[in-house]
């Protein structure tokens, strides 16, 4: 088998945005703002890693952090590729942390309504932190999924500071969401003496035969 230059840099939103609706079974961008770390294996583009906020106000506070020293790897969407997934993570986020230095903890979610459990980041050693509460989904009469924070009762709603037209409650059908699992990388040795006390066994999936590669990262929301 011949040798796989894998390389990782930033990428234009363009390349980002054509990764994720063609390789991510979200078809959707994060709420932005987005750090877009590309991958490359032989020159040849195989997709993205992509780093933001999230859709919680409040991701590090947990930790005692602001939202400049966390953030949320929200997508992981690669075509046809060599490299290990965990490889292609890990090369993203030694890249994050040499150009953002001042970030320190990295959250990300494995979606049980994706039948995920997180096989990425146990592969990658990342801390196991437990599930999130039950929540809810609302489809519009167009389809559309919002999360719970992007509705509201009167069909306006403040968001990013101004107010904006969102889907009223009443007008979608309600789904239900079992919680999500957590997981934490410290991006330094501090944080991660204080993260590791919050540490939980691995969850097991039932099923057999899950690969990494069937454990899709997916964002905390749906745009």
């Amino acid at each position: 088998m011949s040798k796989v230059d894998l390389k990782v840099d930033w990428c234009e939103h363009k390349a980002a945005a054509y990764a994720v609706t063609h390789w991510h079974y979200s078809r959707s961008m994060p709420t932005p703002p987005v750090l877009k770390i590309g991958a490359w294996e032989n020159g040849n583009f195989i997709g993205v890693v992509l780093f933001s906020r999230g859709a919680n106000k409040n991701l590090g506070s947990f930790a005692g952090l602001t939202n400049l020293e966390v953030c949320e790897l929200t997508r992981v969407a690669l075509d046809k590729h060599l490299s290990p997934v965990t490889q292609v993570v890990s090369s993203a986020i030694k890249f994050l942390k040499d150009k953002s230095p001042g970030i320190r903890l990295i959250v990300s979610y494995a979606d049980t309504n994706q039948n995920h459990v997180g096989i990425i980041y146990q592969a990658g050693n990342w801390f196991y932190s437990g599930i999130t509460p039950d929540s809810w989904l609302y489809k519009d009469k167009n389809g559309r999924v919002w999360h719970q924070r992007q509705v509201s009762k009167s069909g306006i709603k403040p968001q990013y500071g101004e107010l904006r037209y969102v889907a009223k409650i009443d007008d979608c059908e309600k789904i239900p969401q079992t919680g999500k699992h957590r997981y934490l990388y410290p991006l330094d040795r501090a944080m991660r003496k204080q993260i590791a006390v919050l540490a939980k066994p691995y969850p097991k999936r039932e099923s057999c035969g899950q690969s990494v590669e069937g454990d899709t990262i997916d964002d905390q929301s749906i745009e």
